[in-house]
């Protein structure tokens, strides 16, 4: 009795561990049969390699200065008597602006004048009567010297009285004024600034080594933070005859118009100069590149190869893709776009959106880039 309870106890058990060994050796092959099984394809963002005309730029950034501008000061302190200005206005050259209280001046012109027109009589009438010999020549040589010496006074004190007002140096916009009808005004205090706005100067730096690759006349977009989506035409004007010993670089100008006077002096501008010879370039967007440490690299679309060399087909009848990496050369940047000196071929499907879900070879269906699709399919302006 004992040993058929033995016998029952040890089926039992035995029964159990190979339930238990049938249930682990099914878990095994459905895990098998997962690991297996081709992977779903990842759907990723596509576009085309384009070649373009490519025309090279020398980026720099610099200021914008007025044409004309200055800062209104008078040479002689004394009180304000007229201003015949408001801020913010227009003016022409050699309209009168300020007037000083001249009443001392004038009325110290007024007695030159008068010992003047005195000197004058006296000389006439010496030259008439040295001829006949009724005074000594040395008598008429100081009425000459008395007439001359009047004459200075008047033209010292005329000058005097000129420094007590102040005209508009050339046209142009003048700014807010800085003083009042009373105010005591003392030699040198600004009045107000005064700009040429029809016309700015861009004036920026660039290395010396850039200096053969310009030219007086050349082409340049200018940029400013107020208007980020205009672009500004300017044409080098000046190219400084020295390099500056501590940085190396070379100031140059360019000259712009402004016609509608967006532009003010002293704003912040980026400076783009058009280089010449524009040459045929393969470009990406910079969605595209993939920036490392060891080197930057885009994902080609590729058709899959079977065994037999041919492609796999999908579905729908298209060819199966994988993704290739490929390691490439870069190089000018701009308006959403690079440049592939190296390791791309234009018309190679490129991949914009989805790199980081990629390896080596994982299959991949492309769907429409829709960003590039919302940006205009245009050239970088001034190619």
């Amino acid at each position: 009795m004992l040993r058929r309870r033995m016998l029952i106890m040890l089926g039992v058990v035995l029964l159990i561990v190979l339930i238990l060994g049938g249930y682990k050796a099914f878990a095994i092959y459905r895990q098998v049969q997962q690991f297996s099984a081709p992977k779903p394809a990842i759907s990723v963002a596509a576009t085309q390699a384009r070649e373009l005309s490519w025309q090279s730029r020398l980026a720099a950034v610099g200021s914008l200065k007025a044409l004309q501008g200055v800062d209104l000061s008078l040479e002689t302190a004394g009180t304000v008597k007229t201003l015949k200005f408001e801020s913010g206005q227009t003016v022409k050259r050699g309209q009168p602006l300020l007037e000083l209280d001249s009443d001392v001046e004038t009325a110290l012109l007024g007695t030159a004048l008068a010992d003047l027109g005195l000197a004058q009589v006296d000389f006439n009438r010496g030259s008439q009567l040295v001829g006949s010999q009724a005074i000594s020549k040395g008598e008429f040589d100081r009425l000459n010297a008395q007439y001359l010496r009047s004459k200075a006074v008047v033209a010292q004190l005329k000058g005097s009285l000129a420094k007590k007002s102040i005209v508009a140096p050339f046209d142009g916009t003048i700014g807010i004024r800085q003083v009042d009808v009373g105010d005591y005004l003392a030699s040198g205090a600004v009045i107000a600034t005064l700009q040429d706005l029809s016309s700015l100067y861009a004036d920026f730096s660039v290395p010396e080594q850039a200096l053969p690759k310009l030219s007086l006349g050349q082409q340049a977009l200018i940029s400013v933070a107020a208007y980020p989506e205009q672009t500004f035409t300017a044409s080098l004007s000046a190219i400084n005859p020295k390099v500056d010993e501590a940085t190396r670089n070379v100031l140059i100008r360019a000259t712009l118009a402004n016609p509608e006077r967006k532009l003010l002096p002293g704003m912040f501008a980026n400076v783009q100069v058009l280089l010449p010879n524009p040459r045929n370039e393969v470009v990406v967007p910079q969605s595209a590149v993939t920036y490392t440490l060891y080197g930057n690299s885009v994902y080609i679309a590729t058709p899959k190869k079977a065994e037999d060399g041919q492609p796999p087909k999908t579905t729908n009848g298209q060819a199966e893709l994988i993704a290739e990496r490929r390691f490439v050369e870069t190089g000018e940047r701009r308006d959403g776009l690079v440049v592939v000196h190296k390791g791309l071929k234009a018309g190679e499907q490129v991949v914009t959106a989805g790199q980081l879900k990629l390896t080596q070879g994982a299959a991949i269906t492309i769907s429409p880039d829709k960003t590039l699709q919302a940006e205009p399919n245009s050239q970088p302006s001034a190619d």
